[in-house]
């Protein structure tokens, strides 16, 4: 069955994410018989939806969040390494302390657009393979709250429909405080932003009904 829901495997979209991600992946474990992921603002419960289709015998997650999220309980068996902190500054890891960047759907997430540079920088910097996917600012849905052209309206506008009702992911606010939270959580990007964060990715587009729903930063390199 066809899904757009991001926490189902029957998300086409994410399930080519993941298909793509596993090969790069393999990539890395011919080469060096293991393979080193970070998933910059990821979380465990990712990691359980998807686990019959990556092979980890050879493979260590560490997800990077500023909280945790245990998802179904850290005894899953998984090798998935859950780590407080924040993606877009990573001191504690080396240049290429990974052999796999993967990210989905957070850099929209990270705040204004010296965040999106620094967490750019710190994919580009980790490993030699990134995977990197946000939402295209011009596809018409915004994407978390479900609602139509939303984040291209100006924020007096789009607060006062996240106080109206719920939207999407967003439940309906009962304050401006939470009503302007909803409507400054995610800022989308366009291609061409894509292309200046990650100028030596190849810039991908995900498309629906011909629309470019996401885009996506790749680069595989297997030293």
């Amino acid at each position: 069955m066809f899904s757009l829901s991001p926490v189902s495997k029957n998300n086409v979209f994410r399930k080519r994410r993941v298909e793509r991600l596993n090969a790069m992946i393999a990539d890395h474990v011919a080469r060096k018989g293991h393979c080193r992921l970070l998933d910059m603002g990821g979380t465990r419960s990712f990691w359980q939806v998807w686990r019959d289709e990556i092979d980890f015998s050879n493979l260590q997650v560490t997800c990077v969040n500023l909280a945790l999220d245990q998802g179904e309980g850290a005894d899953d068996g998984l090798p998935v390494e859950d780590r407080i902190g924040n993606a877009c500054a990573m001191p504690e890891y080396e240049d290429n302390s990974f052999d796999v960047i993967f990210s989905n759907s957070v850099i929209e997430h990270v705040g204004l657009w010296p965040n999106k540079v620094a967490f750019a920088r710190e994919a580009r910097r980790l490993a030699p393979s990134f995977l990197i996917q946000t939402p295209n600012f011009w596809f018409p849905i915004e994407p978390h709250a479900r609602f139509p052209m939303l984040h291209w309206l100006p924020r007096p506008v789009a607060y006062r429909i996240h106080m109206m009702m719920r939207t999407g992911f967003y439940p309906k606010a009962s304050t401006l405080d939470e009503a302007m939270t909803s409507a400054e959580d995610a800022a989308m990007l366009d291609r061409r932003q894509m292309r200046h964060l990650f100028p030596d990715a190849d810039i991908e587009m995900e498309r629906f009904m011909l629309l470019g729903k996401s885009l996506l930063a790749v680069r595989h390199s297997v030293p």
